[in-house]
């Protein structure tokens, strides 16, 4: 018999039951359910809303429950619909009488709140720890590369040179935003709404201070109505990691190009490649293509949740059953991906020749030609269109700006002269570029230092 079938006179029909049971996907929140069931346990005994007595036999009861769930030794029943009910009903089977009285007080809309509040307050701090182990690679990388010149694109077009260490920085910072959205969210979400009931609260002195704490959260949600109807953290969550993975799959994106022959910026790892069924030559970036395909899954976990969201009157509605596939797939998703693409990252091969040989074409020292012209009195906009000129010369006669003569130039203006050449070289474009944030070595060592100086503050003390 079910645990709320006084009302009814009729059994639950087998498809409904099916429907409406949740127990196949929210099976994985039966820590955060005893844990919460333990806390709320605890403060009945304190209150004196059950006898302390029958508080012990409860706490000890799910302690029991837990340790054979991790054993193994445990299956759950559909016919009791979720982890809330399985559990209660493995602890009454268990107790007897007294486990009918851990639900006093407690609806199941305040539990799988707090259950889902548990969950993702867990998760967060593994996930940043991943994004933190990501960036240390790319650190690593940048700190390998501060000499090894490279084209930045805008367009998908040869435009300025910059250098690979200063590329890894720009993920790098990226990856930063994304620990600090993933810190920001878990702020929000450190209220406890046990003791909110189905909307509002309880006639028994529950104190919801006490369950916060024993629970760990900073303090009791405000509103009973909002505590248990509320999905905004999971939504910022889901955000949050959605912009993660658009970053990643923005640097997948770059990864493919690079590791086409076409390009041949970085070769990857054998270990983190795959090959063809039929083409002996191919060795395929089929990690990066995956993190790239996998990122339209987080967004559908967020589009999922906040449709789901986007009608529902106050409070709780069987509706946001459907929060929790949409949450635990988006933080598998992300927890598969970025370990696999930081060792990814870690072990592909650099390829500095050819990246240097790309900045030597595509006039990316076009800019550098016109500012050398401003720095000797001529107006931007005038240098600028006679290095265009000097541009379409070059792509008519199959010269670089590097490699006409000096007559070439002072054909085109007399403020030329021989420094020029120096002032063309890759090396002094990029290392002349010392603006904050720029790519020059003693800019990009800053910025190394800053995300340093990021990650060290997020890490663990060590054990002493």
């Amino acid at each position: 018999m079910k645990l709320w079938a006084g009302r009814f006179q009729k059994e639950t029909d087998t498809l409904v039951n099916d429907f409406n049971s949740s127990i196949a996907f929210d099976a994985r929140l039966y820590r955060q359910d005893i844990q919460g069931s333990i806390a709320h346990a605890t403060m009945l005994g304190e209150q004196g809303i059950i006898e302390p007595h029958e508080a012990e036999k409860i706490v000890d009861g799910l302690k029991a429950i837990l340790a054979d769930i991790e054993a193994g030794q445990v299956e759950f029943s559909p016919e009791n619909e979720d982890i809330h009910m399985n559990i209660e009903a493995l602890l009454t089977q268990r107790i007897g009488d007294t486990g009918k009285r851990l639900h006093t007080a407690r609806s199941r809309n305040d539990q799988v709140a707090v259950d889902t509040r548990l969950y993702v307050k867990g998760e967060i701090p593994r996930i940043t720890g991943l994004v933190l182990d990501l960036e240390t690679v790319l650190l690593k990388k940048a700190r390998e590369n501060l000499h090894t010149v490279m084209p930045g694109y805008t367009h998908l077009q040869r435009a300025q040179p910059t250098t690979f260490a200063h590329y890894m920085m720009a993920y790098a910072n990226m990856l930063r935003r994304d620990v600090t959205r993933l810190e920001d969210c878990l702020k929000r979400l450190d209220e406890c709404p046990l003791g909110a009931g189905a909307l509002a609260t309880s006639t028994y002195p529950v104190d919801r201070f006490r369950t916060a704490q024993l629970l760990g959260f900073r303090k009791p949600t405000d509103n009973s109505m909002d505590s248990v109807s509320d999905r905004d953290y999971a939504i910022e969550l889901l955000s949050a990691l959605s912009i993660l993975m658009m970053h990643l799959s923005r640097f997948s994106e770059e990864i493919i190009l690079w590791c086409s022959w076409e390009f041949k910026f970085v070769e990857l790892d054998d270990a983190y490649s795959t090959g063809s069924s039929i083409m002996p030559q191919k060795k395929n970036p089929d990690v990066a293509e995956l993190v790239r395909g996998k990122t339209g899954r987080v967004y559908g976990s967020l589009m999922t949740l906040l449709t789901v969201m986007k009608a529902l009157p106050l409070a709780y509605n069987k509706d946001m059953q459907e929060d929790k596939e949409a949450i635990f797939d988006a933080i598998d998703t992300v927890e598969l991906c970025v370990p696999v693409f930081a060792a990814m990252v870690d072990t592909l091969t650099v390829k500095g020749k050819n990246m240097q040989r790309a900045a030597a074409g595509g006039f990316i020292n076009a800019t550098d030609c016109a500012d050398y012209l401003v720095k000797k009195g001529m107006p931007f906009r005038e240098a600028y269109m006679i290095v265009g000129r000097l541009v379409n010369m070059c792509i008519k006669s199959g010269d670089t700006l590097d490699t006409l003569t000096l007559r070439d130039y002072r054909a085109i203006s007399d403020l030329f002269d021989s420094d020029v050449y120096d002032a063309l070289q890759l090396s002094t474009c990029v290392n002349g570029r010392k603006v904050y944030g720029g790519p020059a070595e003693e800019s990009v060592r800053k910025q190394i230092e800053s995300i340093e100086e990021f990650v060290a503050s997020r890490r663990p003390e060590p054990e002493t």
